[in-house]
């Protein structure tokens, strides 16, 4: 393909003349062009995010035609127009043409409803062109209703194969980040007057990153780390040099790794909009416009059959169970328990010992009641942690409660009671756990043991003071990766356990 007209430039001095001496409207894609998304796929999510169960009508609704299935779906989802991904660099030119007076017409196959939200929130639009419940304003539908509104001249811009009859129907066409098909038939019928070309950027300037860092970033492997815990049974079952048993607990390692990813997607597809609102989580790929949303589910797709096949050869089928059982318990987190008062952080909680138990089955070493008791109460009081950072946040900017979640900012100092109090029950449990007779059976030393109490208490209440403080990341195990006092700690308590054994 013979080279296209260069890219966008901010150099004012390099810029072409910025408006045709004429003033022929232009009608401009919303899904891809405007933004870096797709209004149907983040209205399909934001649907099952608020009524998961709404899954089963969307084959129903679609069978009566894709202009039915956006239809219904407008008339029960809702969107911040003002969170959404706008390309910056196109929304610029865009300020430029309808500064020196071309007509703006917003021509997008999205629903008609969710069309006008974004025209009311830009203010550039003249008119407006979507779907409706018999119209799917898409391709071929989408010229005769441009042709009704403006008349048969019209400019364009868009991004996608579907915009290819809008090439043969428009007099010239702006290109935004356009498929191969698309460019190839623009640049042969002569047509093309400007291209956006490249990811582009973000509203607050930066340049969006490449897909293969956002698709990394989609994964979240630094939270990874918390699979960690399948190894936990190798290590208070003094076994960390069996080659086999090591393999085993890797593989488990892997597969749970797998499936923590594939479980994050969902929970990002279904919380896009709350994410948008929030000072760290809109730049999440999928929030940001970085990651397309069919991407992610064919994601989600590959990482969940490889979780399978890694949690097979890890311990079999009993491992496997363990496995899916995590992955249901997961996925109803995200959709249903996570708003439920207190059922949520039991969960939470229940999700980190459940791992070590899955380990134990991977490599045959079942754990002790006193470990699973000690595990039970940290990771609670872990979970609180979480709760009371994220209403503590909400609280400073005077919100009343915290999106998607059942508890009010006035339950902080509740919250602020309970959940240091869980890890002083652990602490408790640990010091019975130490005078045990299993204790004396397994350790050399056991009196070596108690130095862990110190070493477990500096770093629970420090946590603690720190979200009291509102220094504290929302999520407490994410915070211990980077933090050098937390590695301080599980360093000393690696001496102490080499001591007592």
């Amino acid at each position: 393909m013979a080279s296209l007209p260069p890219p966008h430039n901010d150099d004012p001095a390099q810029k072409p003349s910025a408006v045709a001496s004429d003033q022929v409207p232009l009608c401009v894609d919303l899904d891809g062009t405007l933004i870096s998304s797709d209004l149907l796929h983040e209205s399909v999510f934001a649907l099952l995010g608020d009524r998961p169960l709404r899954a089963f009508a969307l084959p129903g609704w679609l069978k009566q035609g894709k202009a039915a299935l956006k239809h219904r779906i407008a008339q029960e989802a809702d969107l911040d127009a003002a969170s959404l991904p706008y390309r910056a660099e196109v929304l610029d030119w865009l300020r430029e043409q309808k500064a020196a007076g071309r007509p703006l017409v917003l021509a997008t196959a999205s629903h008609e409803k969710y069309a006008q939200a974004v025209a009311d929130h830009l203010g550039l639009f003249d008119q407006v062109i979507g779907s409706d419940a018999t119209h799917n304003r898409r391709s071929a539908s989408k010229v005769e209703a441009i042709r009704e509104r403006v008349g048969e001249v019209f400019d364009y811009a868009g991004d996608s194969d579907a915009d290819l009859p809008l090439v043969d129907a428009c007099r010239r066409i702006v290109l935004v980040e356009p498929t191969v098909a698309l460019a190839q038939a623009a640049e042969a019928a002569g047509k093309v007057e400007r291209v956006f070309e490249g990811r582009g950027r973000d509203l607050a300037g930066k340049e969006r990153p490449s897909r293969g860092r956002a698709l990394i970033k989609l994964l979240r492997p630094h939270q990874w780390a918390k699979n960690a815990l399948l190894f936990v049974p190798l290590i208070v079952g003094h076994q960390l040099g069996d080659p086999g048993l090591l393999l085993a607990a890797f593989l488990g390692f892997l597969a749970f790794s797998a499936a923590a990813s594939s479980v994050y997607i969902v929970n990002d597809l279904v919380d896009i909009e709350s994410d948008r609102q929030h000072p760290r989580k809109r730049k999440r790929p999928l929030a940001a416009g970085n990651v397309k949303i069919p991407v992610a589910v064919a994601a989600t797709g590959g990482l969940l059959a490889g979780a399978v096949v890694l949690g097979l050869a890890a311990g079999g089928p009993a491992f496997l169970a363990w496995l899916l059982v995590y992955l249901v318990l997961t996925t109803a987190y995200s959709f249903v328990l996570k708003r439920r008062l207190l059922i949520d952080v039991l969960v939470l909680a229940w999700l980190y010992t459940h791992r070590m138990m899955a380990g134990g089955v991977a490599v045959d070493i079942p754990l002790s009641p006193w470990l699973i008791a000690f595990s039970s109460f940290v990771f609670l009081s872990l979970a609180f942690v979480k709760r009371y950072t994220e209403l503590k946040r909400a609280s400073l900017k005077n919100q009343s409660t915290n999106a998607r979640r059942g508890y009010r900012t006035e339950d902080l100092p509740l919250i602020g009671n309970v959940g240091p109090s869980a890890g002083m029950a652990a602490t408790l449990v640990l010091a019975l756990y130490i005078q045990s007779d299993l204790a004396q059976m397994l350790y050399r030393r056991p009196d070596a043991l108690w130095a862990l109490l110190p070493l477990f208490l500096v770093w629970i209440l420090r946590v603690w003071f720190l979200a009291f403080r509102g220094e504290l990341n929302e999520d407490p195990i994410a915070f211990a990766i980077g933090d050098k006092m937390s590695y301080a700690c599980l360093v000393a308590v690696g001496v102490v356990m080499v001591l007592a054994t």
